[in-house]
């Protein structure tokens, strides 16, 4: 089972690696934003797969609920930021 969770993990950071394209590359500061808050989701996803590698899932879920919770926030503020400054669906070149 654990080679499962490992080619799963696996899987996943290339997906991270795909979003984290989106992140730099998008051409608008929404599309960026989006990529960014994929690469915390899927890493909230991640640090459940190291838990069930490692056998402590207990451990993990409370920190992969932290994170959750931080990336959620920090793309609240970064939306609120970006609609008070009327730049969200502008290009940045």
């Amino acid at each position: 089972m654990d080679d499962f969770f490992l080619g799963c993990s696996l899987f996943l950071g290339g997906l991270i690696m795909l979003s984290l394209y989106r992140g730099i590359f998008g051409p608008t500061v929404l599309d960026r934003m989006i990529g960014v808050n994929a690469i915390g989701t899927k890493t909230t996803v991640l640090l459940i797969f190291i838990g069930l590698l490692y056998h402590r899932l207990d451990m993990f879920v409370d920190i992969a609920l932290a994170y959750a919770l931080l990336n959620f926030i920090a793309v609240l503020a970064a939306a609120r930021y970006f609609q008070k400054r009327k730049g969200l669906y502008e290009r940045l070149y």
